[in-house]
């Protein structure tokens, strides 16, 4: 069995289907190295559409991000930046701890102990 590796994030940014190159690309930036994407429908609220006079487009890409957690704030700063609301890919981002992880190989546990 692998180590068990202790001190990790999972980011989550959901944008608009097609837009998760944006993600990636400022996520690498800062140091992540890798990603998943899962497809995902959004649910929109038609008063919010109209009071606010957005369009909310369905389908959204989820990108799961595991990283060291002291890539965490630049990595959600870098997200925000390109892949945030304001952006095409009018994404969110958030992260969550993790207590433990296996499998991450010698990668990610350099980047735990630069």
């Amino acid at each position: 069995m692998d180590k068990v590796q202790e001190g990790f994030e999972l980011i989550f940014t959901i944008v608009n289907a097609g837009y998760t190159d944006l993600v990636m690309e400022a996520a690498k930036a800062e140091g992540a190295t890798g990603g998943t994407v899962i497809n995902g429908k959004g649910t929109g609220n038609e008063a919010m559409e109209k009071f606010f006079g957005i369009t909310i487009q369905p389908e959204k890409d989820i990108v799961l991000i595991l990283i060291p957690k002291n890539l965490k704030d630049a990595v959600l700063k870098a997200i925000y930046r390109d892949a945030g609301f304001d952006t095409k890919g009018q994404g969110i981002a958030f992260a969550l701890p993790v207590d433990e992880a296996v499998g991450l190989g010698k990668a990610v546990k350099d980047l735990q102990n630069p």
